[in-house]
């Protein structure tokens, strides 16, 4: 009895199936992808801060430990009181000498005047979390924010959040914008983070 012969397989399309497998593969399947916080981080001081001696008296220090606890001025706050003392320190006041001293200055459209030499100083500790950091610039931007914007609708009928947005029609507009800027200048001094004790 003669053996059958086995029929061999037809392998010539396999290739081409494979590769229609893969390319299904590769369009339909989504990736693990990892992701952060939308947040935009705070900008870089708008002016370099000299490496001198400062007079402690023009210095706000803002400390946050590993606790997520807030000093001011050596005093536990909440973040949520942050923003109204940087606001009282900014603005500062000749009269009291606890608070910054303030210097003559030539400023754009308001000519000769006495701008604060004020300096916040922030201090995190290593193990200060990123959600009381961000919470903690945001205070700070925010107290200069709030005053730029009340000295700019005082001074000119708008807020300086209004000047920025249309500084690029006009160079009055930029001028008078960067007058509010030089009255209170943005000065953040942030060092590296180190151990700041807290308490238990």
């Amino acid at each position: 009895m003669a053996k059958r012969e086995i029929s061999e397989i037809n392998a010539g399309s396999m290739a081409d199936i494979a590769f229609l497998l893969l390319i299904f593969f590769l369009v339909t399947t989504t990736m693990d992808t990892d992701t952060g916080l939308i947040r935009k981080l705070p900008p870089p001081p708008e002016e370099e801060i000299e490496q001198i001696d400062v007079k402690q008296r023009n210095i706000f220090e803002v400390l946050v430990n590993a606790n997520d606890q807030l000093l001011a001025e050596g005093e536990y706050i909440q973040v949520t009181e942050l923003r109204k003392k940087a606001k009282e320190f900014i603005k500062g006041d000749k009269n009291n000498p606890e608070m910054p001293e303030f210097a003559v200055e030539e400023v754009p459209v308001f000519g000769t005047m006495e701008v604060s030499k004020q300096i916040i100083s922030l201090q995190n500790d290593n193990g200060t979390s990123y959600e009381m950091y961000i919470k903690v610039q945001n205070e700070l931007i925010g107290a200069y924010n709030e005053l730029r914007n009340e000295l700019a609708r005082e001074k000119f009928g708008k807020t300086y959040d209004e000047l920025v947005a249309q500084s690029e029609s006009s160079e009055t507009i930029e001028n008078q914008m960067q007058a509010i800027k030089a009255i209170y200048p943005q000065r953040i001094s942030e060092a590296e983070p180190k151990k700041i004790g807290g308490s238990n």
